[in-house]
């Protein structure tokens, strides 16, 4: 039997919301800053809270779509999470003044999988991160999509990101209880990453939480 994955779940709107994932088994909680588009925004205060509120060791993700890096160390200031979720690509020497200036915080960089591409893309920075999440979006539209997509992408091309790039690998875009399986036998993440797959009109729905956590512990 293949490995358990490392289970996040994004998009996390209260206190509430973050206690019932905890308790469905989540390992990691998703907190979505100021972004140009897509769901599960929430100001910076409440990510703070939610942040504070959570118990070790579940992991507290910004998700920031700061580009500069001065930006990001003052975006996560505000809130004190445990790891910084980046989902655009970032200027270049940003890793290492994030690393500098928040030494104890864990840096995920997302990779939009639009094409092949995406492979070197993602190979480029995988030396400078702690993870990759790749997901659906698409950072070059004019107004950006950054991620709560709920599509799939082409998951043969995740596989070939995570066979070749020697860290862990987030797999996220359109995951629910129907197709976790699938995924974890055909792309063997390291984690699963997922907001709309488990909610019922944008709300946290524990009737899916559990069916998903039921798949994936199989």
């Amino acid at each position: 039997m293949s490995r358990k994955p490392f289970i996040k779940i994004c998009c996390i709107g209260s206190i509430q919301e973050a206690m019932m994932a905890i308790d469905a088994g989540t390992s990691a909680l998703g907190l979505v800053g100021h972004m140009p588009s897509g769901p599960g925004v929430i100001d910076d205060g409440l990510i703070r809270m939610i942040a504070a509120a959570v118990p070790p060791p579940v992991a507290t993700f910004l998700l920031t779509s700061e580009t500069i890096a001065s930006g990001i160390i003052r975006h996560h200031r505000k809130v004190n999470t445990s790891t910084l979720q980046l989902v655009d690509v970032v200027k270049p020497g940003s890793y290492a003044q994030i690393r500098k200036a928040l030494p104890s915080v864990k840096i995920v960089q997302v990779i939009h999988v639009a094409g092949k591409g995406s492979v070197d893309e993602a190979l480029a920075v995988a030396g400078e991160v702690d993870a990759l999440l790749l997901d659906s979006g698409n950072p070059f539209l004019k107004i950006k999509i950054l991620g709560g997509t709920g599509l799939k992408h082409d998951w043969r091309i995740s596989r070939e990101i995570i066979e070749k790039s020697g860290v862990p690998v987030f797999l996220a875009g359109g995951l629910n209880p129907e197709n976790v399986r699938e995924a974890i036998d055909t792309v063997a993440p390291f984690g699963l990453d997922l907001c709309n797959g488990v909610r019922t009109d944008g709300k946290l729905d524990a009737g899916k939480l559990e069916a998903f956590f039921r798949v994936v512990e199989g």
